[in-house]
């Protein structure tokens, strides 16, 4: 199977990219291959992360002071809602 990955450009909240960015680097890994690995992981239903894993995103969450969920993701129509604009 030949794999081709192309750059995007995607938007995506402050917070949360600063906590993916902070994960992939305590996981030696770069940004999109962590983007990667999580939806396909997500795609297979299956979880991304270990519970260690987990707790690491707790603290990073903390300390860049994220509160979004899962809740969150719903689509804001247009681009209202927290933070959009």
């Amino acid at each position: 199977m030949i794999i081709e990955r192309v750059q995007t450009g995607v938007r995506l909240e402050k917070r949360l990219v600063k906590v993916l960015k902070a994960l992939a680097e305590h996981r030696d890994m770069s940004l999109g291959d962590l983007i990667e690995g999580i939806v396909l992981h997500a795609f297979e239903g299956r979880t991304p992360f270990s519970a260690a894993t987990l707790e690491t995103i707790g603290q990073l969450k903390r300390i860049y002071g994220m509160e979004l969920g899962a809740a969150d993701s719903q689509p804001r129509s247009n681009g209202k809602g927290r933070g959009g604009g």
